[in-house]
């Protein structure tokens, strides 16, 4: 019912304007105006037919303002002043619509289908501000009937998408906690595991000793602050450093790489483990492919609320694109339900480079976690 392909909208947004074009004219016919009722009952119907439909200019003026402008831009982002301003404009201008299709495209076809009722003396000598007037409440009292209607249904399905959005949510929650359970040991024993091996490792193997610690601080970090539907950003960025810091050691001095971060985070939250997927693909399909001097550049700002992120590394040409794996399909599905409207991904995939350009808008520690 509420699906976004664009044969369904299509084929709801025919059938409601037909259905409400149907009723017009059913209506007006055994409810006329004082113009109509003049007429005999087939001959309203025939009037009714093309006044219905010239008046569906007026209905579609302000039902589609009111469903794709006043409720998404004022209603849904809470600025209720401007949306009742914005009512108000839209009322006046499909009223001045709809004395302008009336005293103009109607009359046209009302004198040249119609002459012989037009020629009645109780029509012709009517005074210009009543047929202003009555041409200002005929399509006006129609468009706010249809137009509240059709605002109903739209905020309808807003929040059936909201609810279906949380429902998946949670399911997908539901299953990464099973993946979980399956597949990770039980924290003291591994920490205490990993402890006991960096203790051996400092004297022997140095570099390694520090790998197993970096490695120690992701896993405390995933296991223990993930399950948070909203982290700090420093704490996620901290990860994100101390990330690259073991990959830097597995490459030595052949990897070029280049960091830029924010001193200052404030007290902006982000979900979990949305960036560090694109941070693992600079090195899984650019670093582990390119032979010759493989290079990686990240750039974090924060500007207004929102991060932004930027991404560059080399490539190899033969390399299967990173676009279609499983890791990327799932981040852009995170932030589609968890930041909708509120985030842009751009990813451009060139012959030796491989760049993402990531901005969020977040939350701070004040707006709580409602929308997630």
């Amino acid at each position: 019912m509420f699906s976004n392909q664009l044969k369904w909208r299509l084929y709801r947004h025919a059938s409601f304007w037909l259905c409400w074009y149907l009723f017009q004219v059913y209506l007006y016919s055994f409810t006329p105006s004082p113009m109509l009722a003049v007429m005999d009952f087939w001959s309203r119907i025939q009037v009714n037919l093309v006044q219905s439909f010239i008046y569906l200019i007026p209905n579609m003026f302000l039902a589609y303002g009111l469903t794709y402008w006043t409720i998404p831009k004022f209603i849904l982002t809470g600025k209720y002043a401007r949306a009742g301003l914005s009512v108000v404009l839209l009322f006046l201008l499909t009223g001045g619509l709809s004395a302008l299709v009336s005293l103009t495209i109607i009359d046209y076809f009302t004198h040249l289908l119609f002459r012989q009722y037009v020629a009645d003396p109780q029509l012709n000598h009517m005074p210009i501000s009543v047929r202003v007037f009555l041409a200002w409440i005929s399509g006006l009292r129609g468009s706010i009937t249809i137009g509240g209607l059709a605002a109903s249904i739209k905020l309808m399905k807003y929040f059936y998408e909201k609810q279906q959005q949380a429902l998946i949510l949670e399911q997908e929650k539901t299953v990464a906690e099973l993946q979980s359970l399956k597949a990770q040991l039980h924290p003291h024993f591994l920490f205490n595991t990993l402890n006991n091996i960096y203790a051996h490792a400092q004297d022997t193997a140095p570099v390694a000793a520090d790998m197993l610690l970096g490695l120690s601080t992701l896993l405390r970090y995933i296991l223990y602050h993930c399950n948070a539907p909203l982290v700090p950003l420093k704490q996620e960025v901290d990860m994100l450093l101390e990330y690259i810091e073991l990959e830097k050691k597995r490459y030595g001095n052949e990897l070029e790489i280049a960091v830029q971060v924010p001193d200052h985070f404030d007290s902006l939250m982000i979900a979990p483990l949305l960036i560090l997927p694109f941070v693992e693909n600079c090195f899984k399909h650019g670093t582990s492919n390119v032979l010759e001097r493989p290079w990686i550049n990240m750039h974090l700002n924060i500007k207004n609320k929102s991060i932004h992120l930027k991404l560059i590394n080399g490539k190899a040409e033969d390399i299967i694109s990173p676009t279609s794996g499983i890791g990327i399909g799932n981040v852009r599905k995170r932030l589609e339900l968890l930041y909708p409207h509120r985030h842009e991904l751009h990813i451009i995939e060139e012959e030796e480079t491989y760049l993402v350009n990531l901005s969020i808008e977040l939350k701070d520690l004040t707006d709580g976690v409602n929308d997630l």
